[in-house]
């Protein structure tokens, strides 16, 4: 079974190419959210194995969220490659990839 991912950025634009990439390399994208609070949400109701965030977002931080979503798998990225300190994402047991790298970045050890 693919694994089931939801999306979350506040750019319409990102959640698009990331979703078809996602798509393409054989996980099902079961929903966006474009906030943290739209996200706790999605996650309640679409209930994914695994969640692609942005690091910042119009209503708190992706890092933040990252913590309180555990154990559900959740990768982290931002257009700022510093976006996201080691121990903060070590932390929130979360990994992260950079905007710029995601489509050509191995994601299978940082969502399954």
């Amino acid at each position: 079974m693919p694994i089931r991912v939801l999306i979350v950025d506040d750019d319409p634009r990102f959640r698009a190419l990331a979703a078809d990439a996602l798509v393409v390399r054989g996980y099902d994208v079961i929903g966006e959210a474009g906030t943290i609070a739209a996200a706790r949400t999605a996650v309640a109701s679409l209930r994914p194995d695994a969640v692609l965030c942005d690091v910042n977002l119009p209503d708190g931080n992706g890092l933040a969220l990252a913590g309180e979503l555990r154990p559900l798998r959740v990768l982290l990225t931002s257009s700022d490659a510093d976006a996201a300190p080691r121990r903060l994402l070590a932390r929130a047991k979360a990994g992260f990839v950079a905007k710029p790298d995601f489509l050509v970045t191995d994601l299978r050890p940082l969502l399954g």
